[in-house]
């Protein structure tokens, strides 16, 4: 018989770990199949709750903010590259022409829109665009931060672009979206990606497949012990 587990997964559409884990995730799960299934939700984090509209060019940024080198932040990024092709995801330009400067942005509705398609679409919807949001920044370089970029994201994943336009106006649903970013530091979350096991069970940072199998089976165990 397959368990079927809820995995809350704090992340950030800015931040190529929280993909590269999703990756990771979705190659322990294929592992157990037959065994254990999962219904993912995303959950609020944002990195740079203050990042102005104008946003910021991606190595200034990181420069700034942890004091590393052009030198150190290309080495960095290919590592990661490499790592997120082994996860079956990537983070590069996958458009025409020569790529244009990756930047970081505000990602307050993109995470507003996130909450209104789990709580109007369920967590299907929710991960298609979630995933969709990834693409748009990592491999297509969008400006995530701009309404007409989010709805154009958003009708693509399947949702109404008119009520998605009244989710981002919506003061409740982002008060919602700060609630749930209260709750992650009330959970000592301080980095993502970040997973939630049943409510109970933290798994922080982008794990190899084999760990999140381990845990995921811990999981299990753990709470049928429970029953």
């Amino acid at each position: 018989m397959t368990e079927t587990l809820t995995i809350d997964i704090y992340s950030d559409v800015m931040c190529p770990w929280c993909l590269i884990g999703y990756g990771q995730l979705t190659k322990a799960l294929a592992t157990l199949e037959g065994e254990i299934a999962a219904e993912i939700r995303w959950r609020p984090f944002e990195l740079n709750p203050d990042m102005p509209a104008a946003g910021e060019e991606q190595e200034a940024h990181l420069q700034r903010k942890y004091g590393r080198s052009a030198a150190e932040g290309a080495a960095v990024r290919g590592r990661m590259k490499a790592i997120a092709e082994e996860a079956g995801v990537s983070l590069a330009w996958q458009g025409e022409g020569e790529a244009p400067p990756a930047m970081m942005w505000n990602t307050r509705d993109a995470h507003k829109l996130l909450a209104f398609a789990l709580e109007q679409a369920g967590p299907e919807v929710q991960t298609q665009l979630k995933l969709a949001l990834f693409r748009a920044h990592f491999n297509e370089r969008r400006d995530l931060s701009d309404p007409a970029v989010l709805l154009d994201i958003a009708a693509s994943a399947g949702l109404h672009r008119e009520a998605a336009k009244a989710a981002l106006a919506d003061a409740d649903l982002e008060a919602r979206v700060v609630a749930e970013e209260r709750q992650a530091w009330d959970l000592n979350i301080t980095g993502v990606p970040a997973m939630i096991v049943e409510g109970r069970f933290l798994i922080p940072g982008a794990q190899a497949p084999e760990v999140y199998v381990d845990a995921l089976r811990r999981v299990v165990r753990k709470s049928r012990e429970a029953r």
